[in-house]
């Protein structure tokens, strides 16, 4: 056997291999995420139940305080990492308010709402909600805006921290309150002075002085408040997206108009709606696009305002955006690149 044959021979096995590989051997990387989501290591207590204590529990549990599901510990003390009886009826509380099922245990689907990017707005505030006639909610005392007030004005005040033009942003939003502006007789105007302005927004990062501090990326996407407050925050720290979010490579996006729909539904008086497909349902994935009312948010701002003359119903639109799924083509155009390569090179080397 010449030298070239087993020179020829060695390269073979190794194009085998290093195809073989690229296509079956997982990236051990690809499931880490290079970004930090606060809530990430909730997934660490999937199946944990009622009289177990595990690590991490007390942080679920200042989570459930965040979203009104718990009461916050007294200032001397912190919340304890067993699953006790108060834990589990707040979890219970979260299953029938997400639409779950009422488990009562940290099953894989409460896990996985739980680490969804969300809303900042608890899902109960101040220990009560107060829901309408469907499964949509309000704000404590029902708050709205005046009949005085069907011309609202507003602002975009801090729009340095967004990667996205100026112009962009003035699109996306004006569309976000045509959503609305359509199912009920009120009007909203864009202003260039936030001392005219009845609605203010803006992108913040971390602590911003209202008191709801953000947590970075896919944690709480946004917050506003209620009627006639007008303030409505975004976290600047998010992957902001203005075009087709579904078809966005990072695995961070979040559509704009989506969650500026939801937080105007806020600004008019909504609280969260238990139907996910829902504008007020309070989670959005990534990639996600949501911008067409349901019947549930129409009803419920309605029942506040009345109905916009022109409304002829709500059309029957899937809202549900789409996760892109990637990867498995690029190791496999990986692997034929390897191939390729060495093929070039074995030729090169019988020439």
């Amino acid at each position: 056997m010449t030298t070239s044959t087993i020179l020829l021979q060695c390269l073979l096995v190794i194009a085998f291999v290093s195809v073989s590989s690229a296509l079956s051997i997982p990236d051990p990387l690809k499931d880490v995420p290079s970004f930090v989501n606060p809530w990430h290591p909730f997934k660490n207590l999937s199946g944990c139940h009622m009289g177990e204590n595990r690590t991490g529990i007390a942080n679920m549990k200042k989570y459930l305080s965040e979203f009104g599901y718990l009461p916050s510990p007294l200032s001397n003390s912190n919340f304890s990492d067993s699953f006790d009886s108060e834990f589990q009826d707040a979890i219970l509380s979260y299953q029938r308010h997400l639409g779950l099922n009422t488990t009562g245990y940290l099953d894989e689907k409460t896990i996985e709402k739980m680490v969804s990017p969300r809303c900042g707005v608890a899902d109960i505030i101040n220990g009560t909600y107060t829901h309408g006639r469907n499964l949509y909610t309000y704000f404590e005392g029902n708050p709205a805006w005046p009949n005085t007030s069907r011309d609202l004005r507003y602002a975009l005040i801090a729009t340095s921290a967004s990667t996205i033009d100026v112009a962009t942003l003035r699109q996306v939003f004006a569309s976000a309150f045509s959503q609305w502006a359509a199912v009920i007789p009120m009007n909203f105007t864009e202003t260039d002075s936030a001392q005219d302005a009845d609605i203010t927004i803006g992108f913040y990062s971390g602590s911003h002085g209202d008191g709801e501090p953000f947590d970075g990326p896919l944690g709480t996407l946004a917050h506003a408040f209620s009627p006639t407050d007008g303030r409505f925050h975004l976290d600047a720290s998010e992957t902001w997206v203005a075009t087709d979010v579904t078809k966005s490579s990072s695995d961070e996006a979040i559509d704009l108009e989506s969650v500026a729909v939801h937080e105007i539904g806020h600004l008019l008086g909504l609280g969260h709606s238990t139907i996910e497909e829902a504008i007020m349902y309070p989670t959005l994935t990534v990639r996600q696009r949501k911008v067409e009312l349901t019947q549930d948010d129409v009803s419920g701002v309605q029942n506040l305002y009345g109905s916009n003359p022109g409304f002829k119903g709500v059309a029957p639109a899937g809202v549900a955006g789409e996760m892109d799924s990637s990867g498995s083509a690029e190791i496999i155009r990986g692997g034929l690149g390897v191939l390729l390569g060495l093929g070039i090179l074995v030729m090169t080397v019988i020439l």
